[in-house]
């Protein structure tokens, strides 16, 4: 376990290895899982901003379910997440012509229409985040890859060799910052030198 500052680490987030294979899993995550993608209070904000950009890039049966649920939902148990057509693909996905789900905010970003990319959850997956019950102030960092569907993804970050959190630096700076990123990097290296 990796600590910095109220931030607890697993350490298979710098020991494994993972770049995700949009090819082989489609963008699997984007309707695979028990709710939509868990959503910060921020981002409830984040979305009704971002919304009008976004709808040009999302399909009829997503747009349809959004005048329906509206842009989050509350669920019991992950709190605010975003709705899901049928608890399946989130409304804001939509499949390329080669099955490739795409997310409809990341697309208006690209495109410079909005400044918010996606989902902070989305954006750092398959890296899960979690508060402490004891201490609210208190994050644990998981590695938590979907076997079956992120095998591709551990065996192309294993080729590549290229390390979870290099892979997610830019969603882990976003979330955290850069002086966070560098220790946590500075950290990854010191474990890999003492491993020689």
């Amino acid at each position: 376990m990796i600590a910095i500052d109220q931030v607890l680490i697993s350490d298979a987030v710098v020991e494994e290895q993972f770049v995700c294979d949009l090819n082989k899993c489609k963008g699997g995550c984007c309707e695979d899982g028990d709710a939509g993608a868990p959503l910060e209070i921020d981002e409830l904000n984040a979305i009704k901003n971002s919304i009008a950009a976004a709808k040009p890039f999302m399909s009829a049966a997503g747009l349809k379910e959004l005048e329906k649920q509206g842009e989050a939902v509350y669920d019991k148990e992950f709190g605010w997440v975003t709705p899901t057509i049928g608890s399946g693909i989130c409304i804001y996905g939509k499949r390329d012509a080669q099955g490739v789900i795409l997310c409809a905010f990341e697309q208006a970003y690209m495109q410079g229409l909005t400044q918010w990319k996606k989902p902070i959850s989305c954006h750092l997956y398959p890296i899960r985040i979690s508060a402490s019950k004891k201490h609210s102030d208190v994050e644990y960092v998981n590695y938590e890859p979907r076997e079956k569907m992120c095998s591709p993804a551990c065996s192309l970050g294993k080729q590549l060799k290229v390390p979870v959190y290099l892979f997610l630096k830019d969603a882990l700076i976003r979330k955290y910052g850069t002086e966070f990123y560098e220790a946590l990097s500075a950290t990854a290296e010191n474990m890999r030198l003492a491993k020689k």
